[in-house]
């Protein structure tokens, strides 16, 4: 087993001048990737980083599923402290706007133990949970050496990526057998992180805390304020979170609506922002007059295309439309969170690729909640239904409103979980007061 650990540490070292080449390349388009490139490598200066409670979210989602457990640590252990660590610039800006400086944050440093030993040695921290399926087998086995609980929150894992691991044999298994705790979505999720290594003692079935995400109060009151840009008395349908060979399909459907309705309007939100400029070129080449979030101004009769190209206005967006669809499903990507339009009450739809959220998909759609598409051409046809059918979007809202508020209460059983661990070694303090 220490050849495949060995191997596995070699290759990353190979590895890491492409990643580290990638980031460069990366930052052309978006160049949130350049700034604070050392904290990849445990190079932090003097900035005070410790904190008894080490969080990793990988990027936007992950960081929104994670701020209540966040919320949860400010408020009943504030003197812990909090580190917040994601891999992408959007994950750091959405962890920024949601608690400003509340937490500390820095980009998760590579898996090499001597990365990870400058970055715990600063941080120090006496709990680690990680959201979902980050799955790094340096940190655990550092971690494990430092009897420093780690902890996988709202966990998750397809079976595909099952099978990934499986192809690891005892190299796969000894690294899942290093976590402490597994808080799994699903019991398909927990079979399979069993089946992976992980003592049948140490995984719990908690249900996905992303169904106990709460809408703010201002919600509704940004919502009505967006609205009146648009105009009030139009139909409007927001696809969110589109990728890369999306958003031409989309904007072609969206052609095809307005040969029905005219007066219609896209709110496209493409995900990463270094796309923004490319997608607004892309709705004028197809003859689209699009307005910018960014430029302050309404949208004119004339407009088919709001263009949502600020951060942490999504939710807003969403709520202010009459129909969503969620992105990263017309492509391979796995698709995003369904949850967000559902808790707002707006009928939702998504493609076929939505295997990250397949789950959340397959219950909304049994309850009547979402709509499952093949393509752009469906998508398009559905939305024209929805958006000249106010008692039908009315309808699917409700299912959607209704399927959140049943499933909410992952989050306390999470955090009861978390505050229960007992050690799990002897070198190991128990990680909260």
């Amino acid at each position: 087993m220490w050849s495949l650990n060995w191997l596995y540490s070699l290759l990353l070292y190979l590895a890491l001048p492409f990643a580290l080449l990638r980031l460069l390349w990366r930052s052309w388009r978006a160049p949130a990737y350049r700034r604070r490139w050392r904290e990849r490598l445990g190079w932090y200066g003097d900035r005070p980083l410790a904190a008894g409670i080490w969080i990793h979210a990988v990027s936007v989602g992950e960081t929104q599923a994670a701020a209540p457990l966040i919320k949860y640590f400010l408020d009943k252990h504030p003197d812990l402290g909090v580190m917040v660590t994601t891999t992408t610039p959007t994950g750091s800006a959405r962890l920024r706007a949601l608690f400003e400086d509340q937490v500390r944050h820095v980009y998760i440093p590579f898996d090499l133990t001597p990365i990870l030993t400058r970055f715990l040695n600063r941080v120090r921290p006496r709990l680690v949970l990680v959201m979902e399926t980050e799955i790094w087998p340096n940190m655990l086995r550092v971690c494990q050496g430092r009897g420093i609980p780690v902890i996988l929150g709202n966990g998750r894992l397809s079976a595909r990526s099952a099978r990934g691991y499986a192809r690891l044999g005892g190299f796969a298994r000894q690294t899942f057998s290093r976590l402490s705790l597994v808080a799994a979505q699903t019991n398909a999720d927990a079979q399979r992180f069993i089946d992976l290594g992980v003592p049948s003692e140490r995984v719990r079935v908690t249900g996905s805390i992303k169904f106990d995400l709460r809408q703010p109060a201002s919600l509704q009151d940004s919502a009505e304020a967006m609205r009146r840009l648009w105009g009030t008395d139009r139909p409007v349908w927001v696809a969110a979170s589109t990728h890369e060979g999306e958003e031409e399909p989309l904007l072609k459907g969206h052609r095809q609506i307005l040969a029905r309705l005219p007066t219609a309007l896209l709110v496209l939100v493409p995900r990463h922002p270094e796309r923004f400029d490319r997608v607004a070129s892309l709705a004028g080449r197809l003859g689209l007059p699009a307005v910018r979030r960014s430029s302050g101004r309404s949208c004119g009769p004339e407009d088919a295309v709001f263009l949502g190209d600020t951060m942490g206005e999504l939710p807003a967006l969403i709520a202010a439309a009459d129909a969503a669809f969620i992105g990263g499903s017309l492509v391979p990507v796995g698709g995003h969170n369904l949850l967000e339009a559902a808790a707002a009450g707006v009928p939702v739809a998504i493609g076929p690729h939505a295997f990250n959220f397949a789950q959340i998909t397959e219950l909304l759609v049994q309850e009547g909640a979402a709509v499952q598409v093949a393509n752009a051409d469906a998508l398009a046809n559905l939305m024209v239904d929805w958006l000249d059918d106010a008692a039908t979007r009315a309808r699917i809202g409700e299912n959607g409103q209704r399927v959140v508020a049943s499933n909410r209460g992952a989050l306390g059983r999470l955090i009861a979980l978390i505050e229960s661990l007992e050690p799990t070694s002897p070198r190991q303090a128990l990680p909260l007061p």
